[in-house]
């Protein structure tokens, strides 16, 4: 089981703030996930319609959409953010 957890708008759109899920193990990267959680239901597809513009960040740490997420025990989803 991977913790997902959802901040701001995509918690909001998703309906919760964080879930635990098994994934299937063709989802290997940070895309594959992004990519598979949109097949959930329309409120994944709502929250994650431009995945190009999500952060996500695995075991705290900011990574890329092709790091594999082996190891990751839990997997941060944020929407676009700016600093100030």
């Amino acid at each position: 089981m991977t913790r997902l957890v959802y901040f701001a708008w995509v918690r909001e759109r998703i309906g919760k703030a964080e879930e635990e899920i098994s994934l299937p193990p063709t989802v290997a990267t940070v895309g594959d996930l992004l990519n598979h959680l949109k097949t959930l239901g329309e409120e994944y597809e709502t929250a994650l319609q431009f995945p190009e513009a999500i952060r996500v960040a695995i075991n705290q740490e900011h990574v890329d959409h092709l790091e594999p997420l082996a190891g990751a025990r839990e997997i941060g989803i944020f929407p676009p953010m700016t600093g100030g």
